[in-house]
């Protein structure tokens, strides 16, 4: 089944895993330039999973409070490894790919 993103589905940890992987995928090559390299990719991920968390929290209509935005937080990190594990899958299948 095709659908496009929905904020139900933005509060998943499939459709923030699945936003946070295309931003970042997008968008790295260009924040590389400026983001410290010392934080690496794992924190922007984390960064970037954390602001869809918290668009979905206020699209929804949800109150942006204290303890909403710590959630919103801890469960960036969760949708950031997410995310960068589907980051492995698709550079690990393009790897395998080269081999065969």
């Amino acid at each position: 089944m095709d659908n496009l993103f929905t904020w139900d589905g933005l509060g998943t940890l499939a459709g923030a895993a699945a936003l946070t992987y295309l931003i970042v995928a997008y968008t790295k090559r260009l924040v590389e330039s400026f983001w410290p390299q010392v934080l690496g990719t794992d924190i922007y991920a984390v960064l970037i999973g954390f602001i869809v968390l918290l668009a979905t929290t206020a699209a929804q209509g949800q109150a942006l409070t204290w303890s909403a935005v710590v959630l919103a937080l801890f469960n960036g990190f969760l949708v950031a490894a997410t995310s960068g594990k589907m980051s492995d899958k698709a550079i690990l299948e393009k790897e395998r790919q080269k081999e065969a």
